[in-house]
């Protein structure tokens, strides 16, 4: 019997017999021992299981680095911070740091909020160069910045375990898992569903959503330390009900070799695939609002480029503004938190000034 079928037995009896989707994710990416992202990834990119906007141009760096510089937000000496939590490979920062500048780079401080071990030695050798620090902890991170930052992440919300809920008979049934023979069988887990808007819309029997309660629990439990910040979230995903549109089994797969998986193989390989699911960003919106952030805007990234100059080097980025694509796929969110209310220019920025960024 393999290492990873004993522990999840013990998991397993742990649970009470079944084990909650969330749990089994949980430990199938973040386990220290057997998880995905602790010990097994490999990298990012074309020679990964997956690849992100990140990893494969430089439009998206270019457009971001127009925002933080626009959005900075100066701090004692003339210094200011920019966290980025979950950086990947390092790619993203190095394309946001080069495309900053010499001299806008001065006084900067970037910092990474990186939990993975194996992205953060990537991230290291990527980027010797920059005056980058590493935190495990978002509170951590901006305990150093007296909480004064603007903070971004690119498709981090998204790698959450998630719960996992199915309807029967006009009821939402939440998914477990057992572990029967070596193999991994779905089975019904008898609680109440927590509050979502995943579960608002007019669904048929069958229907499969899910919900990132444990991002929430991650916002939580460090949005108070930012006291004057500025926040963009940039994933895949839609508003509630619209994600799960001719999706009736829901969203959730995994990724191994660039190979999709979905259904009873998001269980297989357990801890040596990706395991993902889009973002509701109504849950997403909600949630940060309830922790005190104000939502400046909700908006695609093909629009988040046009406003921001983003430099298509490359097909794939010019995939990644295509309005019928991965432009419209993917969503950004912008939000700050410690600031009064005021009229904000333009569409969805904070900021109306418009800054060349080489």
């Amino acid at each position: 019997m393999s290492a990873a079928i004993e522990f999840l037995l013990r998991l397993q009896a742990e649970c009470g017999g079944v084990i909650p989707v969330e749990r089994y994710l949980r430990e199938a990416l973040y386990h220290p021992e057997h998880g995905y992202y602790a010990r097994n990834i490999r990298t990012v990119g074309r020679r990964g299981d997956f690849a992100t906007s990140a990893s494969l141009g430089e439009a998206l760096g270019s457009a971001l680095a127009r925002w933080l510089w626009l959005n900075r937000l100066p701090a004692k000496r003339g210094a200011w911070h920019v966290i980025e939590a979950g950086a990947g490979t390092g790619e993203l920062a190095r394309t946001v740091l080069r495309r900053l500048g010499l001299l806008r780079r001065r006084g900067l401080v970037y910092h990474i909020v990186e939990t993975s071990p194996v992205l953060r030695e990537e991230q290291r050798r990527a980027l010797p160069q920059y005056r980058v620090r590493w935190h495990e902890s978002m509170i951590d991170a901006l305990a150093e910045c007296d909480g004064r930052a603007a903070t971004f992440s690119n498709e981090l919300i998204d790698a959450f375990p998630c719960q996992l809920f199915e309807r029967r008979e006009g009821a939402w049934i939440e998914v477990g898992v057992r572990i029967e023979n070596g193999r991994v069988i779905e089975c019904a887990l008898d609680r109440p569903p927590p509050p979502s808007s995943a579960f608002a819309g007019n669904f048929a029997d069958g229907q499969r959503v899910e919900v990132h309660a444990s991002a929430a629990e991650w916002i939580a439990s460090w949005a108070a330390a930012a006291r004057e910040a500025r926040m963009l979230t940039i994933d895949y995903g839609d508003t509630a009900p619209a994600l799960y549109h001719r999706r009736p089994r829901g969203t959730l797969r995994a990724y191994f070799h660039h190979q999709r998986y979905e259904g009873v193989e998001v269980y297989h390989r357990f801890g040596r695939q990706d395991i993902t699911c889009d973002v509701n960003f109504t849950d997403l919106r909600a949630w940060t609002e309830h922790c005190g952030w104000r939502t400046a805007a909700l908006t695609t990234q093909a629009e988040f480029f046009a406003t921001h100059g983003a430099v298509h080097a490359s097909l794939h980025d010019a995939q990644l503004v295509d309005h019928t694509g991965a432009g419209a796929a993917f969503k950004v969110l912008v939000q700050e938190k410690g600031f009064t209310p005021r009229e904000l220019p333009g569409r969805f920025r904070l900021s109306h000034r418009r800054v060349d960024v080489e």
